[in-house]
């Protein structure tokens, strides 16, 4: 479903080595790699990735449609105007394939209502609490006068402290993703929990015009961003991908490069680097005791593969929320006892086995 909005009337930061972490999902089940499983709870755990993969490949889902609102801002030359356009038709596509609901500012002609308006309006007329995502995606240029940072639009500009404010009502999975110069400090204004945002450069002094717009534009629904070869490319796994292009590109044209995109999906505020992961895994952290990066941010999938789709939204909420615990309890593993870390961990895909059970006891 595509939608166009238009007029109604027409740095400092701590280095923490990290250890890595395997998982292998099957079917939505996630069996951490470097634990021994109790005999108690094996035969359950088998028996729970079985009716896991018959859940999957049985239910329907219907009602699990994500919406992405992208806009495009103010374009300045006709050359950055084609580039944005392309941009957001890869974005399009991407959102098409997937069943999402796919919405737009910033196409087509201005008149009384001006873009902020219509992206303000926008974001009032979504859902605020459910289990879909909302995607946010802002293409274009942005500004930064040393205490704001603004993405520009036709007419009044967008501020962090504005759409800060916008996005507090909700209580939904949210990805911000804002490819503008200067976009740094978006992410720690937006920050928040269960919230993923990304941001094309590390300061609001990266004013120069970012290409990581275009490098993840192509990377959201490209299977050759698929670390993991699930079927499906992430988030996480596009950020990743974007950003490796970007510094290849500022290599190959011999450039010092003038953009460093950050991730933070863990609600501290301060983002990670692409080069600050192994893989999936993030193994530097901003600060001491911090989460990693990158966890809640592999869990968002524009275009999702057969089985994920096959999901009720439900089902799927809470084994994101059980991989999250299981990933949290993992990195405080050195800082419990062995026998208290494989009780918490027990638990943990015991509950896991449960919720793959009950799906897949309901009638069909």
């Amino acid at each position: 479903m595509t939608k166009e909005i238009g007029n109604p009337n027409d740095e400092g930061r701590r280095y923490q080595t990290g250890t890595s972490f395997s998982a292998i999902r099957h079917s939505g089940f996630v069996i951490a790699s470097d634990f021994v499983i109790r005999h108690s709870s094996f035969a359950l755990l088998l028996a729970a990735w079985f009716t896991a993969t018959a859940f999957a490949s049985s239910a329907t889902n219907g009602n699990d449609k994500a919406t992405v609102l992208l806009v495009v801002g103010a374009t300045g030359e006709e050359e950055y105007a084609k580039n944005f356009e392309r941009w957001a038709g890869l974005w399009e596509k991407a959102s098409r394939d997937g069943g999402a609901n796919y919405v737009s500012v910033g196409l087509t002609p201005t008149n009384e209502t001006t873009d902020l308006e219509r992206m303000r309006q926008a974001l009032a007329a979504e859902p605020k609490e459910s289990a879909s995502d909302l995607w946010l995606v802002l293409i274009g240029h942005g500004t930064f006068d040393g205490k704001e940072a603004k993405f520009n639009l036709r007419g009044p500009d967008l501020s962090a402290t504005d759409l800060a404010e916008w996005l507090k009502p909700f209580r939904r999975p949210l990805a911000v993703i804002d490819c503008a110069s200067s976009s740094g400090p978006f992410l720690n204004k937006l920050s928040a929990t269960n919230r993923v945002v990304v941001v094309a450069t590390k300061s609001g002094y990266e004013q120069n015009y970012a290409r990581f717009g275009q490098y993840i534009s192509e990377a959201i629904a490209d299977p050759g961003a698929d670390l993991e070869k699930d079927g499906q490319t992430s988030l996480l796994e596009a950020f990743l991908m974007a950003s490796r292009r970007v510094a290849e590109f500022y290599e190959s044209e011999g450039r010092l490069a003038t953009e460093h995109a950050l991730l933070d999906d863990n609600g501290d505020g301060l983002g990670t680097p692409a080069d600050w992961f192994r893989g999936i895994r993030a193994v530097k952290r901003a600060r001491e005791g911090a989460p990693a990066d990158g966890l809640r941010a592999h869990q968002f999938h524009l275009d999702r593969s057969d089985a994920e789709r096959k999901l009720a939204p439900e089902i799927r909420a809470r084994r994101d929320e059980l991989e999250l615990a299981i990933s949290r309890l993992r990195d405080t593993k050195n800082q419990v006892t062995e026998d208290d870390y494989y009780r918490q961990l027990e638990k943990l895909l015991l509950e896991l086995a449960t919720l793959y059970q009950q799906a897949a006891s309901k009638p069909k």
